[in-house]
C-alpha cells in the first residue's frame, strides 16, 4: 500500500498528486497539488509532520523523516519542503525546512534542523550539518556542505524549470494510470 496511516494520522494529498506504486507515505504527510513521490521513496510522519509543497517532487529511493518533540524542544524537527523544489535521487532529508524553488542533488543528507532559503542549490553528494542556516541564491557542496558561490542566472531560472519538469512527467503517469492517491 502507498499511503497508510499511523494512529489517527493519515496522509493528506492535494489535486494531480503522483505518488509512485512502490513508495510509502505514512501518518501526518501533507502534499499539495501537482507534486509527486517517487520509485521506493519513504515520506514517514508518524512522531511529527511532513509537508511537501506545490509542483514539488522527491525522487526515486529517497527517504524523510521526522525528529520527535520533547520537552526542551516542543516543536520537535518537522520536515518542511518549499514549492517547486526538486529533491534527487537517493536524498535524505530529516527535520529540516526547504524553501521555495530549490534542488537538492543526488545522494545529499540534509540533517535535524537546517534551514534552507528559498532559490538555493545543494550539489551531489553534500551533507548539511544539524542546525545549519544557508544563504538564498548560492550553491553548497562538499560534506560538510559549504557555499562555494552565486548561482547564475541560468541556474536560478534551472530550479523552476527542474520541478516544472517533473510536473509534466508525473502527468505523463496520471494520464496512464499508474497512480496511487
Amino acid at each position: 500500500m502507498t499511503t497508510s496511516h499511523y494512529l489517527e494520522s493519515y496522509p493528506q494529498l492535494g489535486e494531480r498528486v503522483f505518488l509512485h506504486a512502490s513508495c510509502q507515505v505514512i501518518g501526518d504527510v501533507t502534499i499539495a497539488d501537482d507534486a509527486s513521490v517517487w520509485c521506493n521513496t519513504v515520506l514517514r510522519g508518524d512522531v511529527n509532520r511532513i509537508e511537501i509543497g506545490r509542483g514539488s517532487n522527491v525522487q526515486d529511493l529517497s527517504m524523510g523523516h521526522v525528529s520527535h518533540k520533547t520537552k526542551d524542544k516542543p516543536e520537535g524537527s518537522p520536515l518542511i519542503i518549499g514549492d517547486y523544489v526538486t529533491v534527487g535521487h537517493a536524498v535524505i532529508l530529516h527535520g529540516c525546512r526547504i524553501g521555495n524553488e530549490c534542488l537538492i542533488g543526488m545522494g545529499s543528507i540534509i540533517m535535524d534542523d537546517v534551514v534552507i532559503p528559498d532559490r538555493v542549490m545543494i550539489g551531489a553528494g553534500s551533507l548539511v550539518s544539524p542546525s545549519k542556516v544557508l544563504e538564498s541564491g548560492m550553491l553548497y557542496m562538499g560534506r560538510p556542505a559549504q557555499a562555494v558561490r552565486a548561482l547564475t542566472e541560468k541556474e536560478l531560472t534551472y530550479l523552476r524549470y527542474s520541478a516544472e519538469h517533473y510536473m509534466r512527467l508525473k502527468d505523463d503517469y496520471l494520464k496512464v494510470g499508474k497512480v496511487h492517491v
